[in-house]
């Protein structure tokens, strides 16, 4: 199991406590092999989380193993380095999953099932959003109606608890682009896959780390990984302000021939007003995709382990 953990100080033991039961309750069923550990990925945190979790090592080291970022490099590079461990370290499978119990400890019962039923990767979809403000339901289905229509292939209602086999997992090693998004980057693996229905709870400690400005930003990094639909926009807006603007000059025209030409201030601000803002907007587009793309041809590493227990 894969746990990215970023100022998790309040509920790590909890979530330690709980999912290690899980795992033994698997591995004595024989759903899992016992040779199965949680690994604890500790993205940068300021609090007591790394000190946790070496703790958590010492108390039972072939259970809980852990990696130290040396910097504070986002939830999708956390989820991404979990798996590439357990790729490295041999695993059969790795279930992602936050630190903060939202997600259901029970459906990894369902997970393990289908994959040993043959599916490479099953999804995590919550059926319900009763825990959500009417403000966060309206935004996230926004949001996955937005990716839809943009061509990103995601899931509804699923954040990244999933499962993954080793082989879907070696797949995804060979993307290579800084900007993760992988939301978008699973399904477009195309192995078979399926869904597991749960019920997301509330956090059990701690605060949310995905106020509205990371949900915004985590928003443009899906769109500007997975489409170019919106310079296609800016393409469409542009043709359309130059018919707007020949369809104003024959207005112009005709109002002097006809003598009923007026001082104009007040269509020529709201011209002026419009055509500005939607430069600016259409500018501010095409630089995210530039950003992005002076970003990758850094070739930067996407985290750097500190430590490793």
């Amino acid at each position: 199991m894969v746990i990215p953990c970023y100022n998790e100080e309040p509920v790590l033991e909890q979530t330690a406590s709980v999912l290690s039961e899980k795992l033994r309750y698997l591995s004595t069923r024989r759903q899992i092999s016992a040779k199965s550990f949680i690994l604890l990925i500790d993205d940068g945190s300021k609090d007591r989380t790394w000190k946790i979790a070496s703790n958590l090592h010492t108390a039972d080291p072939e259970m809980f193993h852990a990696v130290k970022f040396s910097h504070n490099r986002g939830h999708q590079n956390a989820v991404y380095a979990g798996l590439m461990e357990s790729l490295r370290r041999g695993c059969d499978a790795a279930i992602s999953m936050d630190a903060d119990l939202q997600d259901d400890p029970s459906a990894i019962d369902g997970m393990v099932e289908s994959y040993r039923a043959g599916n490479e990767i099953v999804y995590g979809v919550r059926n319900n959003r009763d825990t959500d403000t009417a403000f966060k339901r309206l935004t996230a289905e926004s949001f996955y109606k937005l990716m839809t229509w943009m061509g990103a292939d995601t899931i509804p209602d699923h954040a990244d608890f999933r499962l993954m086999s080793n082989t879907a997992i070696r797949a995804l090693s060979q993307y290579s682009e800084a900007n993760l998004f992988l939301r978008g980057i699973v399904p477009s693996l195309g192995f078979k896959s399926d869904k597991v229905f749960y019920k997301r709870g509330i956090r059990a400690a701690g605060e949310s780390k995905y106020p509205l400005s990371k949900m915004i930003s985590f928003a443009l990094e899906g769109i500007t990984s997975f489409s170019v639909k919106p310079l296609h926009m800016i393409t469409t807006t542009g043709f359309l302000s130059v018919i707007v603007g020949f369809i104003m000059l024959i207005y112009t025209i005709v109002s002097i021939c006809t003598g009923h030409a007026i001082a104009g201030w007040g269509s020529m601000m709201f011209s002026i007003w419009i055509l500005g803002g939607l430069i600016l907007v259409s500018l501010g587009i095409v630089g995210e995709y530039i950003g992005r793309i002076y970003i990758e041809t850094k070739h930067r590493p996407r985290y750097i382990i500190e430590e490793e227990i």
